[in-house]
């Protein structure tokens, strides 16, 4: 399965070795590549926290504003790695299909990507 999500985990050690000249920092947890910016969120630079997300999986790297921020979105980025795992590089294409799909049929292209409904309950919100 880690094979099939190579190519996806290769593109999340690209954005995580630009995040180094940042001063972001690299921790394995479970069966992953954590990389975030800071240790503590308030520390996290401006420009990181304009972004709309606190945290991007890119098969088994998961990069995120902070390792406080990661921590916290762990279990619902642990369901994208196995998504991942099972959709491999066409995970890629799948999941701006899904938003598109949602967004085409009146829902929101975030909540009701089935990927992101999946990854919700997964985490035990949903």
């Amino acid at each position: 399965m880690r094979a099939w999500a190579l190519p996806c985990s290769a593109l999340g050690l690209a954005a995580g070795a630009l995040l180094a000249l940042a001063g972001a920092r690299a921790r394995r947890v479970d069966g992953t590549l954590e990389i975030g910016l800071r240790a503590r969120q308030h520390e996290v630079p401006r420009w990181a926290r304009a972004c709309p997300f606190g945290a991007i999986t890119l098969g088994h790297v998961i990069v995120g504003q902070s390792h406080e921020m990661l921590a916290r979105l762990r279990a619902h980025e642990q369901v994208h790695v196995r998504q991942y795992e099972r959709w491999g590089a066409l995970f890629l294409l799948a999941y701006p299909l899904a938003s598109l799909w949602a967004g085409l049929h009146g829902g929101d292209p975030y909540r009701d990507n089935v990927f992101e409904r999946e990854a919700v309950r997964g985490e035990g919100r949903g």
